[in-house]
């Protein structure tokens, strides 16, 4: 023991350094050995874990996809009636053009006949355009066509596209298992069916980007029923056409007077990331919109101006007083306004015709010149005896 000793004693003179010192300088360079071996291993699992990070984000949303395929054809802003009997035309059109002028009138839309043995509709509102084919088609194998029946044939048409647009919004709910929805937010889920977004419609936007969704909060754990509705409820302000404002803050609203959830009210408010997201939910509704929307092939033209310059028309005549309804078409350049005889003399139909359209030149940018047509028809019924 005292050899082991008077060793240790030699080391340390010849070292200048003590035992102890020693042992510390030895532990001091086993960590920093070990520091460095740490943080190479750290940074190669960190490293790694991106990568696998990588490799499973990429299988959650690939499988997410499949899961929103869909098999769908949407309408845009046409249709079309074959008939086979060209003197049916004439009876559309009717003494002076009395019939056709009734029919646009109570429709909305606007009625093509040049082409042989095809009657075009046209419309930016596929709701009224979906009337519109109900009806003339009804008229043409009812063969009594005059402005009285027509009338009545249109308002049982649209009665009966508000039965078919409830259908619809149960079909499309009911799709993606979601149920005990309020019926006025399945009647406007509905009219999807007749709404496109930049080309893209609705009803298989909505499908397609609620599926991909679920199948994302599945994968990560995050809320599914939660991600569903946000995801289903996301472009509802899109079918609010009586305010004014974006869609987001237009269906907000809507959602909030139905006392929707406040964690799904989120998702639809956070979806365009006007607001930072509030939760993974919202952000799993807004990675699945962009999939959906982006997608090659989903969207093959902007109809968001397109539309909302022909509602601005639209509101613009409807604003000046004596105005019944008003119909834009053909893009833009041409408008109809409905007046009421009683409240408007003729002088002062001509002098509303060209206010209307100095203020739609100030208000709007359309492609060409506007033309304003406005009518004043004066109508008496006498009761059948």
């Amino acid at each position: 023991m005292d050899d082991r000793k008077n060793y240790i004693k030699k080391l340390e003179e010849i070292a200048h350094i003590t035992s102890e010192d020693a042992k510390r300088l030895l532990i001091d360079e086993l960590k920093n050995d070990l520091k460095a071996e740490m943080a190479k291993e750290i940074k190669e699992a960190e490293a790694e874990v991106k990568l696998e990070a990588h490799k499973k984000a990429q299988e959650i949303l690939s499988d997410a996809i499949k899961h929103g395929a869909l098999d769908f054809l949407p309408e845009y802003t046409l249709s079309v009636i074959k008939i086979e009997d060209e003197d049916m035309k004439g009876r559309i059109i009717g003494k002076e053009g009395r019939n056709i002028r009734s029919f646009e009138n109570a429709t909305g839309v606007d009625v093509d006949l040049e082409e042989r043995g095809i009657i075009r509709l046209s419309s930016f509102d596929p709701v009224r355009r979906e009337v519109a084919r109900r009806s003339l088609e009804l008229l043409i194998r009812d063969t009594r066509i005059q402005p009285v029946r027509i009338e009545e044939v249109v308002e049982l048409q649209k009665k009966e596209v508000n039965k078919i647009l409830f259908e619809e919004g149960e079909k499309l709910a009911h799709a993606v298992d979601a149920y005990n929805i309020h019926p006025d937010l399945i009647q406007m889920l509905g009219r999807f069916k007749f709404r496109t977004s930049f080309g893209q419609n609705l009803v298989v936007h909505t499908l397609e980007e609620t599926k991909i969704g679920m199948q994302i909060a599945h994968e990560i754990g995050a809320n599914v029923e939660t991600v569903k509705l946000g995801c289903l409820f996301h472009d509802i302000g899109k079918i609010v056409t009586e305010k004014e404002g974006s869609h987001v803050d237009l269906g907000v609203e809507l959602l909030n007077k139905y006392k929707i959830p406040r964690e799904i009210v989120n998702c639809v408010a956070e979806h365009h990331e006007d607001k930072p997201f509030s939760s993974i939910e919202s952000m799993i509704v807004s990675t699945a919109d962009s999939i959906s929307g982006a997608r090659p092939g989903a969207r093959h033209e902007d109809l968001q101006d397109y539309m909302k310059r022909l509602r601005d028309m639209e509101e613009i005549a409807k604003h000046y007083d004596g105005v019944d309804d008003a119909y834009a078409f053909e893009a833009g350049r041409e408008i109809r306004v409905v007046v009421n005889p009683g409240k408007l003399d003729d002088v002062e139909t001509t002098i509303l015709a060209r206010k209307i359209k100095e203020e739609i030149d100030r208000k709007v940018i359309v492609p060409g010149v506007v033309r304003v047509t406005v009518i004043r028809e004066f109508r008496i019924t006498e009761p059948k005896e």
